[in-house]
């Protein structure tokens, strides 16, 4: 069984505050691009992973065995899986990939198993694995809250070219949470929120909303802050780090300008153009 996995951008990120269990509660908007990994799994008698990127673990911490173990765990069967990743998103990138795998082997194992699986059950282990991992069970863009699993879907489709470069910079989204704390010293100010309501009219309220992670990240790497203001020198209407970093998009509002700028980045970094009011398959 084949599917597409595909990335995300954050449409501003907000670090509200730290939470007791010592996750973070935070506001974004998650929106897919078109960017995917290719995710082929078959039955087995064990759980194994083969994946064309060799950096990606292909053990027990590899998202997509948690989602297996804990499913299979969950619904008491001893089943395994072949799954076969093609790795096409950058890890560490802020784009979500790892996640993005494991929510689309989640929604394919009821299919190879042929166990119907209520959608509590999947948004539960999705849980279990990434804060993110939930999103990645549906299709929309979604405003989210909480950790990132308490999601409000909103019809929000972009009339914009979307630049994607990744400098092939590796950021631990803890390294990241723990130099954003360092800063604020351990003070994260409760933040106005994103938006008053949820519109699709309000995608210029939400991009100038920012990313939380931008002065650490920027200070850590000036290389990816660079990225940001050339994107917004060739034309982009707004720039935005997705997620912890380190990847940064640009959205152009015409076909030559963003042309012109996956022209000017590709000769260093990785880049990727999603055509506008993309809607994954």
């Amino acid at each position: 069984m084949n599917a597409h996995a595909y990335a995300k951008i954050n449409l501003g990120l907000h670090i509200v505050g730290k939470r007791t269990d010592g996750f973070h509660n935070i506001e974004t908007v998650f929106h897919r691009i078109n960017l995917f990994d290719e995710i082929n799994i078959e039955n087995s008698d064990d759980i194994s992973i083969v994946c064309s990127n060799p950096s990606v673990p292909s053990d027990s911490s590899n998202h997509c065995w948690k989602a297996v173990e804990i499913l299979r765990k969950k619904l008491g069967i001893v089943n395994g899986v072949a799954i076969t990743i093609l790795k096409n998103i950058p890890i560490g990138a802020g784009l979500g990939g790892g996640s993005s795998d494991a929510a689309t082997v989640l929604k394919l194992l009821p299919q190879l198993w042929h166990i119907p699986i209520e959608t509590s059950v999947l948004n539960a282990v999705a849980l279990q694995i990434g804060s993110d991992v939930p999103y990645f069970l549906n299709d929309s863009t979604a405003y989210a809250e909480g950790r990132g699993e308490l999601l409000t879907p909103m019809k929000l489709i972009l009339p914009y070219w979307i630049v994607l470069i990744n400098p092939n910079i590796h950021l631990s989204t803890p390294w990241a949470y723990a130099a954003l704390s360092e800063q604020r010293r351990g003070n994260f100010p409760l933040r106005p929120r994103m938006l008053d309501s949820v519109k699709t009219d309000a995608i210029k309220a939400i991009l100038s909303s920012g990313n939380d992670f931008e002065p650490v990240v920027f200070e850590a790497h000036v290389k990816i802050k660079k990225i940001k203001f050339q994107l917004i020198e060739l034309g982009a209407t707004h720039s935005l780090m997705s997620g912890s970093g380190s990847s940064v998009f640009g959205l152009f509002d015409n076909m030559v300008s963003a042309l012109k700028a996956v022209e000017f980045f590709s000769k260093e970094h990785f880049v990727h153009l999603t055509e506008p009011n993309f809607f994954p398959n």
